[in-house]
């Protein structure tokens, strides 16, 4: 899961807080690198350009507040075209994102929570609507293929799980959660490419921003594993569940795509496990965190794998330090299944700290030059 989002459902609440906000303005100074210039405060998002080319653009992030700030790039609707989370105090970040001409908001979100500190952008000429790298394209086509068939399959793994909740079976339900997980956390890398579908379906209680209603399948692991009990509100949210997730089985096909919201995605996703999923506070009922973490994995090392092809030829070095660390991270999760020839792990909560640390040091490890992946097929 993603920590909450900046979506649809709060577009008026957005319109508010740019009337209000004044401190998301357009510096002065337009740097002499070509990049778009963020300065992010606890109060202000300072941009040093609203208006740019439209193509292939980096932007260079640097945290000058106290908190851990975001930054999103967003379509008017509120759909995100590129994003940075986690960036800490004091620390930069370097997005390179493929963004047409058209209309935009930059919106910064320190302590990665609201709506954010929004100003709006502007990418005009004709960059990005030219003929990209054949490769390229193919990488799109073949990834959303690969979207597809994982929605494609998780929805009949879903309805065994909410079956199980609507016959009021707890332990049959507890069996098919995990399970019922596993193509939505290969996807994660696109997630914001959905739209609001993972506010609804994959938010933690601590992740609600305020006034939204708890849904989706962290509530039902709450009432399965702490409350371990069924009642006509869980299986009234089992229906829902399966509704949302049948509304992003349909919306693979027309989702936001490109090859550097692919790298960027598992890029983001790698820096989510090793900040957020690490910790075990994903699935803090089920301790199902291990079958997550491993299908994040995959959806990251897809991402890469479609995409490598062009980037060895732009950063060879770069590929094989990459190859390097995906397989050292494999075998490190192999050590944790269930049993040999098993398909699930053991309970996180038997992990131990120092196993923990092994983790977060192997996703750190390859996290750094995946960050650098995006630049590389972007050449």
């Amino acid at each position: 899961m993603r920590p909450a989002r900046l979506t649809v459902l709060s577009a008026v609440a957005v319109v508010a807080a740019l009337t209000a906000v004044t401190g998301c303005a357009e510096k002065s100074d337009k740097g002499g690198d070509g990049a778009i210039h963020v300065n992010a405060t606890d109060s202000a998002c300072e941009l040093s350009t609203t208006e740019f080319p439209a193509g292939k653009v980096s932007i260079e992030v640097e945290n000058k507040g106290s908190k851990v700030t975001e930054l999103y790039v967003l379509f008017p609707d509120d759909r995100i075209v590129a994003e940075r989370e986690n960036i800490g105090p004091g620390t930069k970040a370097t997005i390179t994102a493929e963004i047409k001409a058209g209309d935009y908001e930059f919106a910064c979100k320190p302590g990665m929570k609201g709506d954010g500190i929004r100003t709006k952008a502007k990418a005009t000429g004709k960059g990005g609507d030219g003929k990209r790298n054949p490769a390229l394209d193919a990488a799109v086509a073949a990834y959303r293929k690969y979207a597809q068939e994982q929605a494609d399959e998780t929805l009949p793994k879903v309805k065994t799980f909410t079956d199980a909740v609507r016959a009021g079976d707890v332990e049959g339900a507890k069996k098919a959660f995990a399970p019922s997980r596993t193509g939505w956390e290969r996807t994660e890398p696109v997630a914001e490419s959905f739209g609001d579908i993972d506010p609804k379906t994959d938010t933690r209680e601590d992740g609600l921003e305020p006034g939204q209603q708890w849904t989706g399948w962290h509530r039902l692991e709450k009432a399965l594993w702490a409350d371990n009990k069924i009642g006509d509100e869980e299986k009234t949210l089992a229906t829902q569940l399966d509704t949302d997730l049948t509304d992003w089985q349909k919306r693979v096909g027309t989702a936001e795509i490109t090859p550097t919201s692919m790298a960027n995605g598992a890029k983001e996703l790698l820096d989510e496990v090793a900040t957020g999923k690490i910790t075990g506070e994903e699935d803090r009922y089920a301790h199902t965190d291990l079958d997550d973490f491993k299908a994040n994995v995959e959806g990251a090392q897809k991402a890469y794998e479609l995409l490598k092809p062009v980037a060895a030829k732009n950063d060879a070095a770069l590929v094989t330090e990459l190859d390097k660390q995906f397989a050292a991270l494999d075998t490190l999760l192999e050590k944790y299944r269930s049993a040999p020839g098993a398909t699930d792990f053991i309970a996180y909560d038997k992990v131990g700290e120092a196993d923990r640390k092994q983790f977060s040091d192997s996703v750190n490890a390859l996290a750094e030059p995946l960050s650098k992946l995006a630049a590389a097929v972007a050449k």
